[in-house]
């Protein structure tokens, strides 16, 4: 039989996704969870300050996954590559290629420590610096562009701004270059060691002594977290964080949030309970929808 289409997507399989996904797999909501992997939790060797708990964060994950799964919530282990929203929220999927689609949607993927100690970066943030392709790609049509990343979500930023764009050149930053490569795009995978600008970002130098004039560099490392995912919707953020209410709402209607990426306490505890808010809200949005 057919898996049926979800009622609320949860992205994001620890804490705060597992605890909003056992509210509404319990209330009859058709829930599936997309994980990409435990994350920061897996580096806790031992979880001993969260009540009832003491384990390993890798089998805190996992047995959440169970006790999800035993209760009907559909797991998914892929990397989303985007989001778009018109009347319901459609993802893009890597491994499988597929989209999926439901009216509600749970951002629940912690946050990146993926750092640059990199000289020109915090200054000409906002400058030429961009974390987001569809937010800001509009303001460097016929303009040389730069992303900087390796990875499937890199390709899919880049992809986006070939069709804006002059140029797009895609920044390894020492990792390989195939797939970029693969893909069509000029590719440079020298270390970066300094942005160059004033007022505006205007070139990047690399370990070789090479420098790249470029517009626009758009920093796409790793895989899209929640807050990337966000942006791209135009939910408000502040910083690196998501802004939800006492809720876990954001601005958009069917658009939730959870755990480490909405700031605050870091911890499981408040993870745990801003899912379970989210849950319950986003119950609530299927109910009267």
């Amino acid at each position: 039989m057919a898996e049926q289409q979800a009622q609320v997507i949860i992205i994001g399989g620890g804490p705060a996704g597992v605890s909003a996904a056992l509210y509404l797999a319990r209330a009859g909501v058709r829930t599936t969870i997309i994980e990409n992997g435990p994350g920061a939790l897996a580096r806790a060797h031992k979880i001993d300050n969260y009540y009832g708990i003491a384990a390993s964060g890798a089998r805190l994950y996992a047995a959440g996954l169970e006790q999800a799964e035993a209760l009907g919530v559909s797991i998914r282990q892929d990397e989303v590559l985007s989001v778009e929203y018109t009347d319901s929220f459609t993802l893009s999927l890597k491994a499988t290629a597929e989209q999926l689609s439901a009216p509600a949607l749970i951002l629940a993927t912690g946050t990146k420590n993926i750092t640059l100690n990199l000289p020109g970066l915090v200054q000409l943030e906002g400058k030429g610096i961009s974390y987001c392709a569809v937010c800001d790609g509009f303001f460097f049509r016929k303009k040389q562009v730069a992303v900087l990343g390796s990875g499937a979500y890199a390709l899919h930023e880049a992809a986006y701004l070939q069709h804006l764009a002059q140029s797009v050149t895609i920044l390894t930053n020492g990792q390989s270059g195939e797939a970029a490569q693969s893909a069509g795009f000029d590719v440079k995978t020298d270390k970066l060691v300094q942005l160059n600008g004033d007022s505006r970002l205007t070139s990047i130098s690399f370990d070789d002594g090479s420098t790249l004039e470029v517009d626009g560099l758009f920093i796409a490392m790793g895989t899209a977290d929640s807050t990337d995912i966000a942006r791209k919707l135009g939910a408000q953020t502040n910083g690196r964080f998501i802004k939800i209410d006492a809720d876990g709402k954001t601005n958009i209607p069917g658009l939730f949030a959870a755990g480490d990426c909405t700031g605050g306490l870091l911890q499981v505890s408040k993870a745990v309970h801003e899912g379970a808010q989210a849950g319950l809200a986003a119950l609530n949005f299927i109910r009267n929808k």
